[in-house]
């Protein structure tokens, strides 16, 4: 992955060039950012630049034979350490070889995803996800061999806050005697997760979100959007570019009209037309019912900020704002926390593959009451 390819943050950039110029680079270094943000995407770029066989003053020149590896995240030197599940249809002694190959594939396809979409890539949303010892131990018997064409041999982690008690013990007895010429590059979203021991041992990086303008442009320029939808697209990602990319099929509108008919028959307390809705809403795929759950979660937020007057913060156009306006006049905050705690349950389980048609009538029942108490 080049630089040029990440939209903004261009201090990052520097910073991390700088860094290979001066020769000052950190044997372990922490990359930390929220989820859709560039984080991955950041580590992935470095890893390219420190072994191009011609970098240049602000990027790597993507043409050399380790670019194109990298590019292709084939690279011989490049080892990926990666969240876990156990599928039913591979056997265990060839799962990591298996998800190997289908992680570069994911990550070629959005280096911004997160470990949902990960879920959902593998089939396998409803499982436990976990870096477990094992990978700790197999990284440790494949970086004490020398590079194989590269200069440095770099790992790259990803969600390394998902590693098991004794994976991240052993990953840290590595960084603490870390081979020659072996750099390690751990994605984190959640830092407060990680042994404060191996934070200790690395160089933090904070990777800012995405600014609306950057999210605009990449979905133009990238993902086939015009410039009205891009804007609206943007606006509501709030600085999440995976969240925009993956909005971007939906009928955003769509999504506002069924919430507000979905709040109407709950707050009317019409049973017979929650269950028809319900029915229908289960007909729409379970990615189309967490979009709308999420949607909601998001109004909800926007009542809340209205309610307590920071109205700065709501992110919503304008129609959703009047949306919002309106909504909020029949909530208090404590109807709002205890119908947000149901869409997410409600979210859960569509994501574990709970049938969708009691599912949704169960939430719709459960707000009706929220609003009716």
């Amino acid at each position: 992955m080049l630089f040029s390819s990440i939209s903004g943050s261009e201090n990052i950039k520097n910073t991390l060039i700088s860094s290979i110029k001066k020769q000052h680079v950190a044997h372990a270094q922490l990359f930390v950012g929220r989820e859709g943000g560039a984080n991955l995407a950041f580590a992935f770029a470095f890893a390219q630049f420190i072994n191009c066989e011609n970098p240049q003053d602000t990027d790597s020149c993507g043409v050399c034979s380790s670019c194109l590896q990298f590019k292709k995240l084939v690279h011989p030197d490049l080892h990926l350490i990666f969240p876990m599940a156990s599928l039913e249809k591979v056997d265990k002694s060839n799962l990591k070889n298996h998800l190997l190959k289908e992680f570069r594939s994911f990550v070629l396809q959005n280096p911004y995803s997160d470990i949902h979409d990960w879920g959902y890539y593998i089939d396998a949303e409803n499982k436990q996800f976990s870096i477990p010892v094992e990978e700790g131990r197999g990284l440790i018997q494949s970086i004490s061999m020398k590079a194989f064409q590269a200069e440095y041999k770099i790992v790259i982690i990803w969600l390394p806050e998902l590693m098991n008690t004794s994976a991240a013990n052993t990953i840290l007895k590595v960084l603490e005697e870390p081979p020659v010429k072996t750099l390690f590059f751990m994605v984190c979203n959640d830092v407060e997760k990680l042994l404060p021991t191996i934070i200790s041992r690395c160089q933090i990086l904070q990777i800012p979100q995405f600014e609306d303008i950057e999210i605009e442009n990449e979905l133009i320029k990238n993902h086939d959007c015009d410039s009205q939808k891009a804007k609206k697209l943007a606006f509501i990602a709030d600085g999440s570019l995976n969240k925009a990319i993956k909005l971007k099929d939906e009928n955003l509108d769509s999504n506002q009209n069924t919430f507000a008919i979905w709040m109407r028959l709950c707050y009317g307390k019409k049973y017979a037309e929650m269950l028809t809705f319900s029915e229908d809403l289960s007909k729409i795929g379970r990615e189309n019912q967490k979009n709308l759950l999420l949607h909601g979660l998001e109004k909800l937020r926007g009542c809340m900020l209205l309610i307590e007057g920071a109205t700065a913060l709501i992110r919503q156009t304008n129609e959703e704002i009047t949306f919002i306006e309106n909504f909020s006049k029949i909530l208090s905050i404590d109807i709002i926390l205890k119908i947000t705690d149901i869409l997410t349950e409600t979210h859960l389980f569509i994501e574990r593959n709970g049938n969708a048609k009691i599912v949704l009538f169960e939430c719709s029942l459960n707000i009706s009451l929220a609003f009716n108490k």
